[in-house]
């Protein structure tokens, strides 16, 4: 790769591999050809579409505004590629350089790269699971079956888990007029993301929105009728709520179950990878020709003192999908990092909210715009005396500021009254995330690895 033409000749003749018809893989495979990959190119994706837009699928489509099969990506250009659809894969032999598919075939390649993302965690209980009105959403064929139901007008529905997802349709759902419980085992929604500063304001909105949100709680079961239809949920404080349609919001599961026994450091919290998305193996060495980009990734972020960072963020995948792209073509010192400040946005009960950077590692928060009373604001938080994330309620012309305060380590808290004039003497708070080995639902970016205060975090979502 280094002086004998052997690069020249992968960017003419080698095989790419995508596994992972997702945002992560078709942006990399666009980013291979617009940077002169001129090989074989096979996108293999375990479900029957095109790559396809998530966010849509727990907003514009659930609201009727949108249908689940117009969510197709656009494409940046003509990929000249072939499409393996509705097949899975099954098995990776890193020493063959060869991934496996359900149908028994195998697909041999030069660079690899994973971009399987993850899926939704399912009901635990099979058989309440299985009953008629229990659904998940991470799919587009998941958004479209319970679009429909909502459709049909039913009585109530039950949505356990007041993460973004859950949250996101729970207001979906009061937007069409729907009658809608939320049971969130942590004290609040977003708490597993945002902390209970900002859970407590999420809350409010909930409640002000006729949400009949239940925190502290689990539910215990699922009860159907003779029919097999969902009827009831029975819930760990000895209620019991009646209902025909319920979501089940508890989070993700990253898909690597396929790796087991392939030899790449690949477990439950994902790909363990480099800065520049090249996987490690299971001794911790990293490889040259396997590849992971999106929700499936594990990476140390330079940002976050190299903390290895697993984020389900739209933005976080484009931006890996084209580092990962880029070093498969490059020279060892041509290779660049994946630098992206992450971030996140939702749109909730008539409000925007979005992120930038890691609030999850925050220990203090300081509002620096507006007030939580109004619900607009802008909240800073704080990490061993560093700006470390924001976040923005109906606020977010601010976040570019605090991005950039978070790119080059600025003080916390800022050295600054308020950037908008205020000088009410607004002091930190404990930013009050729960307690790490309690599991909320939801919280968008798992911290694993050695941190420099040796803080270990990892986000379970409840069963």
């Amino acid at each position: 790769m280094n002086g004998d033409g052997s690069l020249d000749r992968f960017r003419r003749e080698g095989r790419v591999v995508v596994v992972g018809a997702s945002m992560a893989g078709l942006r990399a495979a666009e980013t291979l050809r617009e940077k002169g990959f001129a090989g074989s190119l096979t996108m293999i994706g375990d479900e029957p579409h095109e790559p396809y837009d998530r966010p849509p699928l727990s907003k514009q489509v659930l609201l009727g505004m949108a249908e689940a099969d117009r969510t197709a990506l656009p494409r940046r250009r003509t990929l000249d590629a072939t499409w393996r659809l509705g097949v899975a894969a099954t098995g990776l032999d890193m020493a063959a350089r060869r991934v496996k598919l359900s149908d028994g075939d195998e697909v041999p390649y030069d660079r690899l790269l994973i971009a399987t993302g993850v899926r939704a965690r399912p009901w635990p209980h099979e058989a309440e699971a299985e009953l008629d009105g229990v659904f998940v959403l991470r799919t587009r064929d998941d958004s479209a079956g319970l679009a429909r139901r909502l459709e049909e007008r039913p009585r109530r529905v039950l949505v356990i888990g007041a993460g973004f997802t859950g949250s996101e349709i729970a207001s979906a759902c009061r937007e069409r007029g729907l009658a809608v419980t939320v049971a969130e085992r942590g004290a609040a929604p977003l708490v597993g993301a945002l902390g209970g500063v900002v859970g407590a304001v999420a809350a409010e909105l909930q409640r002000a929105h006729g949400v009949d949100l239940r925190c502290g709680v689990m539910v215990t079961a699922l009860e159907g009728d003779a029919a097999g239809r969902v009827r009831a949920a029975h819930l760990s404080d000895g209620s019991t709520v009646d209902t025909d349609v319920v979501v089940v919001s508890l989070g993700a599961t990253r898909n690597t179950d396929w790796l087991a026994g392939s030899g790449l450091g690949a477990g439950p919290r994902g790909i363990a990878c480099d800065a520049g998305c090249r996987a490690f193996d299971i001794r911790g060495i990293v490889t040259d020709d396997v590849y992971a980009a999106g929700d499936v990734a594990r990476c140390p972020h330079p940002l976050f003192g190299y903390q290895f960072l697993s984020l389900e963020h739209w933005g976080n995948a484009v931006s890996q999908a084209e580092v990962a792209a880029h070093n498969m073509l490059s020279e060892s010192t041509a290779r660049i990092p994946h630098m992206e400040v992450p971030s996140f946005w939702s749109s909730q009960f008539g409000v925007n909210i979005k992120s930038v950077g890691v609030p999850v590692l925050g220990t203090e928060i300081v509002v620096l715009q507006g007030t939580l009373d109004d619900h607009r604001f802008v909240g800073v938080y704080g990490y061993q005396g560093r700006v470390i994330g924001a976040v923005a309620f109906d606020h977010a012309r601010w976040l570019p500021f605090y991005q950039e305060l978070i790119e080059t380590g600025a003080p916390f808290p800022p050295l600054f009254a308020t950037v908008d004039g205020r000088s009410d003497g607004r002091r930190p708070m404990d930013a009050d995330f729960p307690d790490p080995s309690v599991p909320t639902h939801g919280p968008t970016v798992t911290l694993s690895g050695y941190s420099p205060a040796d803080r270990r975090l990892t986000f379970t979502p409840a069963h």
